[in-house]
C-alpha cells in the first residue's frame, strides 16, 4: 500500500474525494420544534470541510413525521425551511472542496411513543430491546409489529426525504442500515421473527432494505452517490450478534452488492477485531465478496490506524476524533501522536456546548 494513500483522492460513482478521510455520521439532538439543527452544529460539519475532510456526513436525520424518531431534537429533511438550512451547509461544504453525504434513517423499536407524532413504536416484530432506554432509565416499549402498511408508509417517508435531501444538494444519500435501528432490525433474526415474505432467510430479512433502495435509488438523480451503512452491533442488546456467523454476514453483503449502490459503509467498535471467530476483520470479510467502495470507522484516531483501515478498505471514517479535533486531517497528514478519545469526552454532541 502506498504510504501517501490516505491523501490520495478517490472516486465513488463520478464524484471525485480529495482524499480518503471522512467525518463520521453522528446522531445529535440539537434540533429545536422546527427539526433543524443549531447553527453551532451545522457550522461543525462546515469547519470540518474546511479543515481538510474529503468526505462529510451529516448526523442521521429521521425519515417520516410519524414513527420514525427516536430520540428528543432529532433532525429531518421534510419541509421548505429545513431544505433551505441544509442547502446553505451542503454549499458551503462543497465550496471548501469536499463532498456532503446525507444519512438518513428510521429508529424502529428504539424509539419510545411520547416522542412520535403517532404516539407509538413500530419495528418487524413486536420484540423490545431488553436493556433500559438510557435515556429513560426505563425499559424500552413493545414495539408494534410493522403491518405491509406500516412498512408501505417507512419506504415513503424514506423517498419524501430523499426528495429533500437531492434538493438540498446533496452529494450522496446513505441508507442507514446499521446498529440495531429499523433497516437492522429487518437484517437480524434476533429482532425479525416474522413468518411473512420479510422473515426467516436472510434473503427474506433483506427485502425491506431491498425496497428501500430501490424506492429510493428511482428518485436519487444519476449524478448523486447511493450508500448504504451496515453494522454487527446495535445500540441496545450489544452482546447480541446481529447476524449468526460469517455466512449471514457475506450473504447480505452479496445481496447488497447486487442492488443499485454505490459504496457500502460498515461500522465497527474498532476496524482491526476479528470477527465471527475468524482471523479477519469486518472489512475483510466484507471485501471478499464485493468489489464495490468501502467505507469503514471504528478506533481510527490516528496516522497509523488510518494507514491500517485503508489495507482492506476504501474510505476511513472517525468519530470522537472527527467531532474533538479540528485539526484531525492535518494532525494526520503530519504524523501526530494522537489520543483515542473517550465516549464521555464526545458527550459534548449531546449538550448546548458549541464543538471546537
Amino acid at each position: 500500500m502506498s504510504k501517501d494513500k490516505l491523501f490520495q483522492p478517490f472516486q465513488i460513482k463520478n464524484h471525485t474525494l480529495k482524499n480518503r478521510i471522512g467525518v463520521a455520521p453522528m446522531t445529535r439532538m440539537s434540533g429545536d420544534e422546527t427539526s433543524i439543527p443549531r447553527k453551532d452544529v451545522l457550522d461543525f460539519l462546515v469547519r470540518r470541510a474546511e479543515n481538510g475532510a474529503g468526505l462529510v456526513y451529516t448526523e442521521a436525520l429521521v425519515t417520516d413525521y410519524e414513527s420514525a424518531q427516536g430520540y428528543p431534537g432529532q433532525a429531518r429533511i421534510a419541509t421548505q425551511p429545513q431544505i433551505d438550512a441544509w442547502k446553505s451547509v451542503v454549499r458551503k461544504i462543497q465550496d471548501a472542496g469536499s463532498k456532503a453525504i446525507i444519512q438518513l434513517f428510521h429508529c424502529g423499536r428504539m424509539a419510545w411513543p411520547e416522542i412520535n407524532p403517532a404516539k407509538r413504536s413500530i419495528a418487524p416484530s413486536a420484540i423490545a430491546p431488553k436493556q433500559d432506554n438510557p435515556l429513560t432509565q426505563s425499559p424500552y416499549p413493545l414495539p408494534e409489529a410493522m403491518s405491509q402498511f406500516d412498512i408501505n408508509h417507512v419506504i415513503n417517508g424514506f423517498v419524501q426525504s430523499v426528495k429533500g435531501a437531492v434538493e438540498a444538494g446533496f452529494d450522496g444519500i446513505e441508507i442507514h442500515g446499521a446498529h440495531g435501528y429499523l433497516i437492522s432490525q429487518f437484517l437480524s433474526s434476533y429482532s425479525n421473527q416474522r413468518t411473512d415474505g420479510y422473515g426467516g432467510s436472510v434473503a427474506n430479512r433483506f427485502r425491506f432494505a431491498r425496497e428501500v433502495i430501490r424506492a429510493v435509488k428511482e428518485n436519487i438523480p444519476d449524478d448523486r452517490m447511493l450508500l448504504f451503512r451496515i453494522s454487527n452491533w446495535a445500540i441496545a442488546d450489544m452482546e447480541v450478534s446481529l447476524f449468526a456467523d460469517r455466512e449471514e454476514w457475506q450473504e447480505c453483503i452479496h445481496l447488497l452488492d447486487e442492488e443499485p449502490i454505490d459504496a457500502i459503509s460498515v461500522s465497527t467498535y474498532n476496524f482491526k477485531t476479528p470477527a465471527f471467530g475468524t482471523d479477519k476483520n469486518m472489512a475483510q470479510l466484507t471485501r471478499e465478496v464485493t468489489k464495490l467502495p468501502l467505507l469503514i470507522c471504528g478506533k481510527i484516531f490516528d496516522r497509523q490506524t488510518a494507514d491500517a483501515a485503508l489495507e482492506d478498505a476504501d474510505i476511513a471514517l472517525s468519530g470522537k476524533s472527527m467531532l474533538l479535533n479540528p485539526d484531525f486531517v492535518e494532525d494526520l497528514r503530519l504524523g501526530k501522536e494522537l489520543k483515542v478519545y473517550s465516549s464521555e469526552a464526545a458527550n459534548i454532541a449531546y449538550t448546548q456546548e458549541p464543538l471546537p
